[in-house]
């Protein structure tokens, strides 16, 4: 898939868990895992949001769009 999901660089940049987002976001364990591992099809603009402010960042420092065809990365 093109997208990355970079949420454990920002968890770790803030050096924060994966309980204590999950506490601050009022999303389960078990789905900030699977987002964190990148095996989400989607993610709503809430939770998006929720992570956002919890992590003090940007989208574009949770979510990457790599091209394949280039080996490059795009923000």
């Amino acid at each position: 898939m093109p997208i990355i999901v970079n949420l454990d660089v920002m968890m770790a940049k803030r050096k924060m868990s994966l309980n204590e987002l999950s506490e601050k976001v009022e999303l389960t364990l078990s789905n900030l895992s699977i987002l964190k591992t990148g095996k989400a099809k989607a993610i709503r603009f809430s939770t998006l949001n929720a992570i956002c402010t919890a992590l003090d960042c940007q989208p574009g420092d949770i979510l990457e769009y790599v091209n394949h065809n280039k080996g490059t990365t795009n923000r």
